[in-house]
């Protein structure tokens, strides 16, 4: 077999948790080519997840945002270059850049991210309208907080709602509109959605569901003032998040001639269809391993497996992705932790019972595909183990007594130490 020979050079376009892992990692992999990170971005690399949590409560600064200081990327000689690509030339294998520059590649990383959605009505582009992606934002959306008196939040996905409790945490009056008829229906069972209802409803915040947003309001100054329902409903307002959902940064690849759809098309080893150019993180869609079928993950484990996977490949050890999805919530002083990921149930079992301590396990037949867990972190731990390693688990198997999914794993671990005799 051909000994691999790694690229001379390796650009990444987007500086985000997945282009800054994919550099480090080639470093940690022995990597001595150049690696360029191309950032939009005129900041650090940094972390995402603090934007819609402390970093909205004053309780993170920026320096703590950072995933390495400035100096760091000098002693590992990676060149941060702040500028937004424009264009990849495939045949020449460059990149072109917005300040003029060309950057060479002998492999090329797309990691350019999502971007936040807005709804197409009117007033949408009024002052005091906001998303929330980037620091940027994160900064004009917490000034925007201290003197709000009235916030509403169009979307109850997990920014909605953590953007909600930091906004009743600043002592804002606070209304989610969600068309859905709970939240996080998307991506939670409804045992687990019940909760945040009555832990958000709790602290004071007004939740409307199954309503549509009409348009929004205006003073004479261009503020936004209101948020007309589609049922004639009106809600007072000098703050507006839209908090739904994003879509994935694929005019770059497309204008290149590479595939895409819900993202940039790759195969299991996240490689496009031209071998010099890889696509990771919430930009790629990439096949799922059980299913086959094409997903596209924002989270920030995703990026980093993303990102780790490629290095390897690109320093000599190939694989197909095949990582365990998990993701993260915290709400006022409750944390979620998902592990798996639920492509349809047919049964969930909700162990524990506690109202405010409790985990979902969510089969599809006999098979458990997904564990929810909020505020039990060993029921996570556990799951992510469980899960990754195929440990079987049935619905009768949670509903005997004294069942715990910490014990069912101690339990496998004990038989499979035990020799064959």
């Amino acid at each position: 077999m051909p000994r691999h020979t790694p690229p001379e050079s390796v650009v990444v376009v987007g500086a985000g948790q997945g282009g800054y892992q994919t550099a480090t990692s080639l470093r940690e992999h022995g990597f001595t080519g150049r690696i360029t990170l191309v950032s939009a971005e005129d900041a650090l690399p940094y972390e995402r997840p603090p934007l819609s949590k402390e970093y909205l409560t004053g309780e993170a600064d920026d320096s703590r945002l950072w995933l390495r200081p400035v100096t760091y990327y000098g002693r590992q000689s990676i060149d941060l270059v702040v500028s937004t690509a424009t264009g990849i030339d495939r045949a020449a294998r460059t990149v072109h850049l917005a300040d003029g520059s060309v950057c060479g590649y002998g492999h090329l990383v797309l990691a350019t991210g999502a971007r936040p959605r807005t709804l197409d009505v009117p007033g949408a582009g009024l002052r005091g309208v906001h998303t929330l992606r980037t620091a940027r934002d994160a900064a004009a959306l917490r000034d925007a907080l201290c003197v709000a008196r009235r916030v509403v939040v169009i979307g109850a996905g997990f920014i909605g709602l953590e953007v909600a409790a930091a906004a009743r945490r600043s002592g804002c009056d606070v209304t989610v509109v969600e068309t859905q008829s709970r939240p996080l229906s998307r991506v939670v069972s409804a045992p687990t959605a019940e909760h945040f209802t009555r832990l958000h409803r709790a602290a004071g915040t007004r939740l409307l569901f199954g309503r549509k947003v009409a348009a929004l309001r205006s003073t004479y100054r261009r503020n936004v003032a209101a948020v007309e329902l589609a049922d004639g409903a009106c809600l007072p307002a000098d703050l507006v998040l839209f908090a739904v959902g994003v879509a994935p940064r694929t005019e770059l690849a497309a204008a290149a001639g590479l595939p895409v759809g819900d993202g940039i098309t790759v195969d299991s080893r996240l490689l496009t269809c031209d071998p010099h150019i890889s696509a990771i993180g919430d930009c790629a869609a990439f096949p799922q391993p059980r299913s086959g079928r094409r997903l596209r993950l924002e989270s920030v484990q995703n990026a980093v497996g993303h990102a780790r996977l490629v290095a390897a490949r690109l320093t000599g050890s190939a694989r197909a992705y095949d990582e365990l999805p998990w993701f993260w919530s915290d709400q006022f002083s409750t944390t979620l932790q998902i592990a798996g990921l639920d492509e349809g149930h047919e049964a969930e079992v909700v162990l524990g019972d506690d109202p405010d301590a409790f985990s979902v396990l969510l089969f599809e037949g006999q098979q458990l595909r997904a564990v929810e867990s909020v505020n039990r972190p060993a029921d996570h731990l556990a799951a992510r183990q469980i899960l990754a390693r195929g440990i079987t688990v049935t619905p009768d198997d949670v509903t005997a007594a004294g069942f715990t999914l910490k014990g069912h794993l101690a339990r496998h671990r004990s038989r499979s130490a035990v020799p064959a005799g």
